[in-house]
């Protein structure tokens, strides 16, 4: 197993290489360029000003040129100084990345332990009542706009029931709490937004649950571990379960790109301070560097999240730990 995951790791260098490749060709074809935002307001601005602004940002260099010498930064770690507050882009993404981190982890804990067990029930109540709302449960997910119930879910919640905060990770007033009190001020800072990350992937993952426990026990070793008298309990949780988890595990590696995308919507509607909102300011602002300091990051925790769910094989297929010795 040692060897395979050192593979992957290297081969993880060419792909992060082609995909800052992309991504920095991407953003100079968008329309629009730093010195266009900050000179928006400044329609007059001399001509001369532009192309002092445009060489301070090395705009007025071929793009080939300013990507080698964003590579050779970035190879020592160093993603640049932000185009709008002069601020290294490492600073910045370290201010924010343990928001994102922290609701996209807690977002997939809560899919986890509530998708599966949906699934599973589905499918050994196949057609019954539960198996019926569950289906219903899932369109919804599925058609609901992201946005749209962010609304919802603060107009309920934060303005009429007035029960939860609506905006940010802590309150005003955070300095004169006590220890337990700010964990529960953070507590219910974060529960809309990570019911809200996690509401499309639990409608989705329950299904994908039980489609793949359909197909695991209507195999012949479920028949024969029923036939030799085991507990259904015994042949679902210790036969059927570990087999059914495999093609689970796969979509929760590919889920990750989807949640750390997803931060760019409710972070911005609940004026959290993660990578999400930065995200999208920066992207107003044509910042380049934190743009592609933040893509860059988000390329990597989606590599390191398929690696994971590939590593995660052997824990739920021994097949697996042989084929890797």
């Amino acid at each position: 197993m040692l060897p395979y995951i050192l593979k992957r790791l290297l081969l993880m260098i060419p792909l992060i290489f082609g995909i800052t490749l992309i991504s920095f060709g991407v953003i100079h074809l968008a329309p629009g360029d730093p010195v266009g935002v900050e000179v928006e307001m400044a329609p007059k601005a001399a001509a001369e000003a532009r192309e002092r602004l445009r060489e301070i940002y090395g705009l007025d260099r071929p793009v080939h040129i300013q990507y080698l010498d964003w590579l050779g930064r970035f190879l020592t770690m160093d993603f640049g100084i932000s185009f709008v507050d002069g601020k290294k882009v490492v600073d910045k993404i370290k201010e924010r990345i343990p928001v994102t981190l922290t609701i996209n982890a807690l977002s997939i804990l809560l899919i986890i332990s509530i998708a599966i067990p949906i699934g599973v029930l589905s499918a050994t109540k196949q057609y019954s009542l539960f198996d019926k709302l569950t289906t219903v449960f899932v369109f919804v997910g599925f058609s609901t706009p992201t946005f749209w119930l962010a609304l919802i879910l603060m107009i309920i919640f934060g303005v009429n029931l007035g029960w939860l905060p609506i905006s940010g990770i802590q309150s005003i007033d955070v300095s004169e709490m006590t220890t337990l009190e700010r964990i529960i001020d953070w507590a219910r800072h974060l529960i809309l937004p990570v019911c809200l990350s996690a509401f499309g992937g639990i409608a989705g993952l329950s299904r994908y649950s039980r489609s793949s426990m359909l197909e695991v026990i209507r195999q012949d070793y479920i028949r024969t571990a029923r036939a030799k008298g085991l507990k259904e309990s015994d042949v679902i949780v210790h036969h059927a379960l570990r087999n059914a988890l495999m093609p689970i595990v796969t979509i929760l590696g590919l889920s990750v790109p989807g949640l750390i995308g997803g931060s760019v919507i409710f972070e911005t509607i609940f004026a959290i301070p993660g990578m999400g909102q930065l995200f999208y300011a920066s992207a107003m602002a044509r910042d380049y560097p934190t743009i592609m300091g933040i893509l860059v990051i988000g390329a990597i925790l989606t590599l390191i999240g398929n690696l994971i769910a590939d590593v995660s094989y052997a824990l739920v297929d021994p097949r697996v730990r042989v084929k890797g010795k």
